[in-house]
C-alpha cells in the first residue's frame, strides 16, 4: 500500500468511526474577541470538530438558520448585542444542538437566561478547550468533572446579588427590597467588581 493510499484508508476508517459514534462535529464558536475565538478553534479542530467562526450577534444568528450546527460556543456579550439571540436562532434551527454559553463580568442571571432558551450549560471566561470540550460531550446522565478551583462563597454571594438584580430589570430598589438589603449597601456592592475565586 503507497502512502497516498495509507492516508485514504487512515481517512476514511476516521470518518467510517465518527459516523459509527454518530458524532457530528460542526462547531460554531461566536466571540467578539478575534483572538480569543481563532486560538478556541485550532484547539477545538486538533479535537476533530470542524468549526466556523461569528464575531456578531448578526453573523452567529446567520450561521444558526443557514447552516446550523450542532455544537456551538457562544459568548454572552457581542458588540452588536446578545448571545441570547444566537443561542435561541440555534435552538429554533436545530433543537438538539448542545449550545455553551461563555460568561464573564457576573452574568450568571443571563447564562441561567440562555440555558431557558436552549443552552446546555456556561462556564466562566477565559474557558479552555478541554474545558469546552467536555462541557459540549457531555451526555444528559453524565456531567463535566467538578472544577479545580470552584468559586469562593463570597463570589457565589456576589453572583446571586447580581442575579436577583438581572431578574429584576437592574432596579436596585426592587432588588434591595427582594434581598432584604439596605439600598445604599446594594449600589456599594453592585459598584464594585467581583470578588476574586
Amino acid at each position: 500500500m503507497n502512502e497516498d493510499s495509507s492516508a485514504l484508508h487512515i481517512e476514511a476508517s476516521t470518518s467510517f468511526e465518527t459516523a459509527q459514534a454518530g458524532v457530528e462535529r460542526s462547531l460554531l464558536i461566536c466571540d467578539d474577541d478575534e483572538r480569543f475565538a481563532q486560538r478556541l478553534a485550532r484547539a477545538m479542530e486538533r479535537r476533530g470538530f470542524i468549526v466556523s467562526i461569528a464575531t456578531s450577534v448578526s453573523e452567529g444568528v446567520r450561521i444558526a438558520r443557514y447552516h446550523p450546527p450542532a455544537f456551538a460556543v457562544v459568548d454572552l456579550r457581542l458588540q452588536d448585542g446578545s448571545g441570547l439571540d444566537v443561542v435561541q436562532a440555534l435552538h429554533d434551527a436545530r433543537e438538539n444542538a448542545r449550545v455553551v454559553v461563555l460568561t464573564g463580568y457576573g452574568n450568571i442571571a443571563t447564562a441561567v437566561a440562555a440555558v431557558k432558551v436552549g443552552a446546555v450549560d456556561y462556564l466562566p471566561k477565559p474557558a479552555d478547550a478541554d474545558q469546552v470540550e467536555a462541557t459540549l460531550l457531555a451526555g444528559e446522565e453524565g456531567l463535566p468533572p467538578p472544577p479545580e478551583n470552584p468559586m469562593s462563597a463570597d463570589r457565589v454571594r456576589w453572583e446571586h446579588i447580581q442575579r436577583v438584580y438581572e431578574l429584576c430589570g437592574r432596579n436596585v430598589s426592587e432588588t434591595a427590597r427582594r434581598l432584604r438589603m439596605h439600598r445604599r449597601t446594594l449600589q456599594r456592592i453592585l459598584a464594585k467588581y467581583a470578588p476574586r475565586d
